[in-house]
């Protein structure tokens, strides 16, 4: 992991669970039904974040479905030498 005792690869890894656990919250208070109340009373700067992180979902797809078509599968993150 980077970063001295693998603080940098945590943080990076955490904040992907970030993102994905802001997305399925996202999605399932959008589909929750209550009946009488309203569906989520979320402030301002939390929904922000669910929108930026469904954003973030999706482009990440976007970018996975380009990269197989490129390169056939998903490359590594760091290049190999000789590799494209």
């Amino acid at each position: 992991p980077a970063g001295p005792f693998g603080l940098l690869g945590a943080a990076e890894g955490i904040s992907y669970l970030v993102v994905v656990g802001l997305f399925g919250y996202n999605i399932y208070t959008s589909r929750r039904v209550d009946a009488g109340r309203d569906k989520r009373q979320w402030g301002g700067l939390l929904e922000a974040a669910s929108g930026l992180a469904t954003v973030m979902v999706f482009l990440g797809l976007v970018v996975f479905y380009f990269q197989v078509q490129d390169y056939g599968f998903i490359p590594e993150a760091v290049p190999i030498e000789g590799g494209r």
